[in-house]
């Protein structure tokens, strides 16, 4: 069954697109500072500074050139200018994560009803490991539990772990896998759920 336009058939949330290169999925730890090779720098509580100041809110259609721009840098089998139109002209939970220099970062969801789903999610390198991209699945998650969401999902490629990581700090669990669900290259997904609630916000 072909998806809507507003979501393309081959969609895929975080492949190597947060605290690793687009060419592969570092597993190394601790990880370093893509610009220094330093650690990075930790808040008195122990989380991870973040170094980019950014400001989340909803997507425009004059954000799609630069968005078009940060995916194809970070897929291989990146989303065209049509699909983000189409996504933002139908209502789909599109933010960005903006600097002074314009967007650093995306993401892309939707819902029906009580069930909700993480389609896309991209972070500019040079902002890479600064909380970027936690931030924004924060606030699509936070979104979604606003309008009665109850359960998320999104797929994840089997070899990033670093993104798996991620969103098990979140809440995600594994709940399934799709065979050969991914292309350049061929790759399993692995099918990650949270349950939200608006009186829980996420971790």
């Amino acid at each position: 069954m072909r998806r809507p336009r507003c979501v393309p058939t081959r969609h895929r949330c975080l492949p190597c697109a947060v605290a690793v290169a687009s060419a592969g999925c570092s597993t190394t730890s601790p990880r370093r500072s893509q610009t220094t090779g330093a650690p990075p720098k930790r808040r008195p509580a122990g989380r991870r500074a973040t170094d980019a100041p950014f400001r989340i809110r909803p997507a425009r259609e004059t954000d799609v050139p630069a968005l078009v721009a940060l995916e194809r840098i970070a897929f291989s089998d990146p989303w065209s200018s049509v699909d983000f139109e189409d996504c933002i002209t139908s209502g789909l939970s599109i933010f960005v994560a903006e600097s002074g220099d314009g967007p650093v970062g995306y993401i892309v969801g939707r819902h029906v009803l009580d069930e909700g789903e993480i389609l896309n999610l991209g972070v500019s390198l040079p902002v890479r490991r600064r909380g970027v991209g936690r931030a924004l699945v924060r606030h699509v998650l936070a979104s979604f539990a606003a309008a009665g969401v109850a359960a998320v999902f999104l797929e994840v490629r089997e070899s990033n772990l670093p993104a798996q990581r991620l969103y098990e700090s979140i809440g995600f669990q594994e709940v399934g896998r799709r065979r050969r669900y991914y292309q350049r290259p061929v790759e399993d997904a692995v099918v990650l759920r949270a349950a939200i609630s608006a009186d829980e916000p996420p971790a």
